[in-house]
């Protein structure tokens, strides 16, 4: 544990499920209903330092994810994304997009290519915990 990290000493947003190697949370993106990141317990910067089954273990969840994000909230592209140069704490953002977002067709990181859709947010808002409830009953089974 590095008590300098948010992703240590926090789980880093609404924690969805837990287990002793990882979780899955909801990012507070009020501009990016849906988005989720995947986050390694233990405070390691990169992929490499987990071993090969680690590694798989780790994606398998990013994957599954990915998969019930798509059937749920049914997005035009889903972005997975590991950066950590903010925060040196292994995870992974997946993040459902929309050709209505703010920031769309750029990353979720660049400047707003337009004011917000107050419709389609709310169209999106309502089918997060549709998401949430289905992302725990997958990785119950896990």
């Amino acid at each position: 544990m590095n008590t300098n990290c948010p992703l240590c000493t926090s789980d880093g947003g609404e924690l969805i499920w837990k287990n002793h190697e990882l979780r899955v949370i909801l990012a507070n993106e009020p501009e990016l209903p849906g988005f989720c990141r995947v986050i390694w317990n233990e405070h390691v910067a990169e992929m490499s330092d987990l071993s090969l089954d680690q590694r798989g273990r780790l994606l398998h969840i990013v994957f599954l994810i990915e998969k019930i994000m798509r059937e749920v909230m049914q997005p035009d592209k889903v972005n997975l994304a590991a950066l950590g140069n903010m925060v040196p704490h292994l995870h992974w953002h997946i993040i459902p997009r929309f050709k209505e977002d703010v920031f769309f067709p750029g990353s979720a990181w660049s400047e707003k290519q337009r004011e917000s859709n107050a419709a389609h947010l709310q169209k999106q808002s309502v089918k997060v915990p549709v998401m949430v409830k289905r992302i725990q009953d997958v990785l119950g089974h896990v």
